[in-house]
């Protein structure tokens, strides 16, 4: 294969379509969640991520997978994680069995705030889905969004 080869282009094509999804999608979600609610997409997925623990076995998650669930660096992640315990939205502590291990919990303000930002999310989400379903090149990718269903 050659750089020039019709296979690649479409692969790199694609890619960028599937980039520009992203982005619109992202850019709209974010500004409806900073508008009405003082969050950045990052803080409302990490309490999203976080608020979806439980207590049982293996119900809490360390700082590395909070980072791998909302795609950030593990310094990113604290970094993000001490904003929002400075805001009393999120409390961390030792894990109980592993003195190593620091856990999270969304707090009462965070949950709240969570709750009320919901709404706000999954609109801006329709909302950028529905417009990008518009645009020819977008419209496969949207289709596969709206009908991938991920595992519990």
């Amino acid at each position: 294969m050659t750089a020039t080869d019709p296979a690649l282009t479409a692969l790199a094509q694609s890619w960028c379509a599937l980039s520009l999804l992203h982005g619109k999608i992202e850019a709209r979600v974010e500004r409806a969640l900073q508008a009405k609610h003082g969050l950045s997409v990052r803080e409302y997925s990490l309490l999203d991520v976080l608020n979806r623990q439980h207590d049982g076995e293996g119900g809490h998650l360390q700082m590395k997978q909070v980072a791998d669930a909302v795609v950030l660096s593990q310094s990113a992640t604290t970094r993000l994680v001490t904003r929002l315990e400075e805001r009393g939205l999120l409390a961390r502590y030792l894990c109980p069995t592993d003195r190593r291990g620091i856990y999270t919990d969304v707090s009462e303000a965070g949950a709240t705030l969570l709750a009320e930002a919901r709404p706000t999310n999954d609109a801006a989400l329709r909302e950028a889905l529905d417009e990008a379903a518009r645009n020819p090149e977008l419209a496969p990718l949207v289709k596969a969004v709206e009908t991938l269903r991920v595992p519990a």
